[in-house]
């Protein structure tokens, strides 16, 4: 019988990195901590909320509540450094690392695996890391790291990610595995979305009514990903907009008249806004506005609107039956942090390999 390990998951959002590794049938989480309500909410109803701390990592690992655990995943935030932000490295949430660093001292595992932007191996804090393994901090680990594709790894996105995995010196190290799925086999959008039905009545903007007790405090949910399959008001000049966008085109498709001011003004770059994804392609990142055409490649394949809720948490990897705790907005925001299920699913099975062969 194979031999299930120990995960615990930091800044653990909604919990797709869970999700994944608990796919494989290798890992059984024993640890999570995540300060979003909302989110902290949905790992629970999906993973129970028994494990869960909702609250700041540095007061958890204070109060003494991080377990043992084989291994450590998590992806500390990366507003400081990300390609979208404005990269300060002296914002306050890069000094989250130095807690993960803290955990990974107080738990010890045998493996620790961080996903983030690609951008973090040219980041300060990637550079500290790497410090870090030469200093008293994380001296008892060895790191590897690349950036991988999620679309190369069974996920419908063109998602780049850096991966670092570490570990403990004592083993053989992991490298960040490579996937040899090639481009003609990768899973498109129409494969994704696989029995979601196209079409959504005008109306159908709202969640539906409930509302779940998690960590003392109400919260709307829990809601099935299926029953997001929710649109949004749009004014009378986006639909004709939309009408006007081809599968894999964008608003350079646009007659002047439709276009913005800004948009006849720049006529080259953000090719991504107000673009049309395509059904035989895999999609572009999914992020977390995803339901605004004007943010990126968002539009459906064939319908005139965004996508919706449910067809985001789908190209997510996320399962129909999953649930989520929130309002519209916080569940955006967790379906575009979320890591893709198939490529946590990917890394999971690597590193459990990994460490079968060492036992």
């Amino acid at each position: 019988m194979p031999k299930i390990f120990r995960v615990v998951d930091l800044f653990a959002g909604c919990g797709g990195l869970t999700a994944g590794l608990r796919k494989t049938k290798r890992f059984t989480p024993v640890g999570a901590v995540e300060i979003d309500l909302a989110a902290a909410a949905t790992y629970a109803e999906n993973f129970g909320e028994e494990h869960i701390h909702h609250g700041g990592i540095a007061e958890w690992l204070d109060e003494g509540l991080a377990p043992e655990a084989d291994v450590v995943v998590g992806g500390p935030p990366c507003q400081g450094f990300s390609n979208l932000g404005k990269r300060l490295d002296d914002d306050p949430r890069n000094e989250l690392w130095r807690e993960y660093w803290r955990a990974l001292n107080i738990i010890k595992p045998k493996v620790f695996v961080v996903e983030n932007v690609d951008r973090l191996l040219r980041s300060d804090q990637y550079q500290q890391m790497k410090a870090a393994t030469e200093s008293e901090d994380l001296r008892d680990y060895e790191l590897r790291a690349d950036v991988v594709v999620a679309a190369a790894f069974g996920s419908s996105q063109i998602r780049r990610r850096a991966i670092v995995i570490g570990t403990h010196r004592d083993l053989k190290p992991i490298d960040v595995p490579i996937s040899d799925l090639g481009r003609e086999h990768w899973k498109t959008v129409r494969e994704a979305l696989a029995g979601v039905r196209s079409y959504v009545p005008k109306h159908r903007q709202g969640l539906p009514p409930g509302s779940v007790t998690r960590f003392g405090q109400s919260v709307p949910g829990p809601f099935l990903s299926r029953s997001l399959h929710i649109t949004r008001h749009y004014e009378e000049i986006s639909r004709e907009r939309f009408e006007y966008i081809p599968p894999g085109g964008n608003r350079f498709d646009l007659p002047d008249r439709l276009k913005s001011p800004c948009w006849r003004k720049h006529t080259t770059g953000a090719a991504d806004v107000m673009g049309r994804l395509r059904w035989d392609r895999p999609s572009v990142t999914i992020r977390t506005e995803f339901f605004k055409p004007e943010k990126g490649r968002y539009l459906h394949p064939s319908e005139d609107r965004a996508l919706t809720h449910y067809e985001a948490a789908r190209l997510q990897g996320f399962d129909d039956d999953f649930k989520w705790c929130g309002n519209k907005l916080q569940i955006a925001r967790q379906i575009g942090n979320a890591v893709p299920v198939e490529l946590a699913m990917a890394i999971g099975q690597h590193v459990a390999d990994a460490l079968d062969g060492q036992s």
